[in-house]
Order: C-alpha cells, then structure tokens, then sequence
C-alpha cells in the first residue's frame, strides 16, 4: 500500500470524527507506517497555509491551540508554522513562484514578529517528543489531534490591506519610540514602588500620546497614503469579560476601534499603525497592573477577615476598566490640547483637530467595512461593592495623565 494511502485513510478516520476510537484508528496506521511521517508533515503544511487564506495569522493559530490543547501540539503548531513560510519562500527562490503561483508579498513587521515568536517556540523543545508519550503512536495523536483543529478553523475577517509604496512607514522610524514605551511599561511593572510606577506609567502614556499625535501631523504634512490597519490582541481566561471592556477602553482612548471574538477569545483592534502599536503596549501593561493591584486587594481583605470570591475579581476588574478608559481619554486629549498651545506659541503647523477627526473618520469606515455587524455585550457577575471601589481606587493611582514636563 502506498504512503499517500496511508495517510489517506488514517485521516478519513480521524480528522472527520469526533471520537476516541477514530483519533486511535488514524494514528495506528500512521504509527505503523514510518514512511508516512514526510507526508504528515507535508499535510500539515498545507492546514497551516489554509488558516492563512482563511484569515487566520501565526499568533491567532498559536493562541487557539495553547487554549485548547496542550504544549506538545503548540510545539508542533509553531513547527508547522515555521515550515510552511520557510517552504514558501524556498519554493520562490527556486521558481519565481509562491506556492500556488503568483508571488509570496514579504509578511509585514507584526507577522515577521508573529513567525519570530513561533520559531521560539519550536525550538524550545521537540514536537510530541518530550516525556514517556513520545512513541509514534503518540506522536501521531499530537499531529491528529491538532490537524483536527486546523480543519475546522473558520473564516475570519482579513486583517491585511494593499500595500502602497507612497504609504508612510510608521514602524521604522519610530522603533526607537516604542522600545522607551515598552521599557518604561515594563518596569513600571516591576517595581514595589507605587510612586515610581505612577511616574513611569505617566512618561509612558505622554510619549504614546505624543507618538500618536507626530503620526498623525507627519502623515498630513507628507500627503502620506496612510491607511487604517487592524491587529488581534489574545483576551485569555479567567474573567475574559472584563479584560475585553479593559482592551476596549484601552482602544477608544488611543483612537481605535475594538470588537471581541468570545469564542476564539481575543479582540479585533482597528486603527493606524502607531496606535495600535500603543494599544497593545498600554493593554498588556495595564492588564499585569490591575491583576497585581487586584491580588494585594485580595490579601488585605483576607486579612480583615473577608473571604474573597469570584465576584470580588470580576467587579475589580470591571471597575479597573471603566476608570482607567475616563483617564485614558482624559490624558490622550488633555496631550491634543498642549500640543495645539505649543503650536500656536510657535511656527504654524496643520491643524490637528481636523487630521485627527479624519483619521477618526477612516478607522471608524475601516471597521464597519470589516464588522458591519457587531452586538454589545455586558460584563456579568459585578455585584461585589468592594471590588468595585477597589478596582476604581487602582485605576486612580495608575496617574495615567502625563506630569508636566520639566525645564530643559
């Protein structure tokens, strides 16, 4: 019998059916059959490829299989993903041609970042090979079992858009920006020093507003064919609810729109490409803040006596966001109106307020166009008054609004 038969009825048994004793079906043939392994992977290649026309990028494949199955189908996901741009681009040197024909377009920074971060993950250790379940039987579930997955994926909404050579290159620039922002971020998280965190949060919030607000003006001055873009940024469990309001809050202030996907847990962000960068930033920030804010709130009430539930976590995290967004906002515009005193004192720049309420204009079209229609949701379970004013109380000492600068 031939290898491609092999694998032909080893997935007609397991990947069209939901139970056990099929998934075991298709991996004994396959765990029989040493020389069937080549073609597996070749297969496999091909389910990667698929989630790509179906929308799906690196990070959404990675994000979904960590959620749902285990470490050692992560591994082997990353592996595939890996494989298949690698192939792509080999077969394009050889030929001229991607597969499939046409040409392969180089991937953009976010999905480079994306196949970065999934050749980490592939080399952190061997597919399915790792423990006492690394026999060709158990391998062949791994690879069936996500092959599985990979199947059913649906369609989701594209998140690429034609690029233009006239387009401004916002990331280039400004990686120099976005390092300080993420440093800044970053050890606001980790010191134990509530006023060292507010100062740095606050550097970090003025240089995203200023970040945002240079783009904007470049972009005006240059004609530049700047378009809006759109990323998806992972809402994971445990109290997805309000992680998604914190993103949305998050989003609103730095000039973006934001629409959850619940069931494949994370949220579609629309926006220019400075803001989105800002948004991703600031969101997972925030997110580590609030959750270690939230569990110093937890230890003190224990302390008192009080036993602290689920509702005391939920209605914190809810309160967290629904502050932190009034702040956000009131920080981004109360940066618009200093930048249009500045320059009013000095050489006549564009207006800002008109380019920022065209900009506004072209995400809000660029969302509808994608989601035309969308449902609001609320978050359930904030009945614990406690939580809430401890939540709001956090987001109130976050200081996002940016302290005056000093004299040079």
């Amino acid at each position: 019998m031939s290898t491609t038969s092999t694998v032909d009825r080893a997935f007609e048994a397991a990947l069209y059916a939901d139970t056990d004793a099929a998934l075991d079906t298709g991996a004994s043939l396959l765990a029989a059959d040493p020389a069937t392994d080549a073609e597996v992977a070749r297969r496999g290649r091909e389910f990667v490829a698929g989630a790509w026309r179906r929308g799906w990028q690196p990070a959404d494949v990675v994000r979904l299989v960590r959620r749902d199955l285990d470490d050692a189908h992560v591994r082997l996901a990353a592996r595939l993903v890996v494989d298949e741009h690698e192939e792509g681009r080999d077969d394009e040197h050889r030929n001229g041609r991607a597969p499939g024909g046409g040409r392969r377009q180089p991937p953009s920074p976010r999905w480079a970042a994306q196949l970065d971060e999934a050749r980490a993950l592939a080399e952190a250790g061997p597919a399915a090979e790792s423990g006492p379940g690394g026999d060709r039987f158990s391998r062949a579930t791994t690879a069936l079992e996500l092959y599985r997955l990979l199947l059913r994926l649906p369609t989701l909404e594209s998140l690429d858009r034609p690029r233009d050579t006239g387009a401004h290159p916002s990331h280039h620039p400004e990686s120099r920006m976005l390092s300080r922002i993420r440093a800044l971020l970053a050890k606001a998280e980790a010191t134990d020093f509530p006023e060292e965190a507010e100062a740095l949060s606050a550097k970090a919030q003025e240089l995203m507003a200023r970040h945002s607000i240079d783009e904007a003006l470049l972009a005006a001055r240059t004609h530049a064919k700047d378009a809006p873009g759109a990323c998806r940024i992972g809402v994971d469990a445990p109290y997805e609810t309000a992680k998604a309001v914190l993103l949305d809050a998050v989003a609103r202030a730095n000039r973006c729109e934001a629409v959850w996907n619940e069931a494949f847990g994370f949220s579609t962000v629309v926006g220019f490409e400075a803001d989105l960068e800002s948004v991703e930033l600031l969101y997972t920030s925030l997110l580590v803040q609030a959750t270690t804010a939230m569990t110093k709130a937890e230890a003190a009430q224990r302390k008192g006596g009080r036993k602290r539930t689920k509702t005391f976590r939920q209605s914190f995290l809810a309160a967290y966001a629904h502050r932190i967004g009034d702040r956000l906002t009131a920080a981004a515009e109360a940066e618009v109106e200093r930048t249009e005193r500045t320059e009013g004192e000095g050489t006549p720049e564009q207006d800002l307020l008109p380019v920022l309420a065209a900009r506004g204009v072209a995400v809000r079209d660029r969302f509808t166009r994608m989601f035309p229609d969308t449902v609001t949701t609320r978050v359930r379970g904030v009945s614990d008054a406690a939580g809430w004013q401890q939540g709001a109380e956090a987001a109130d000492r976050a200081q996002v609004r940016a302290r005056p600068r000093l004299p040079s």
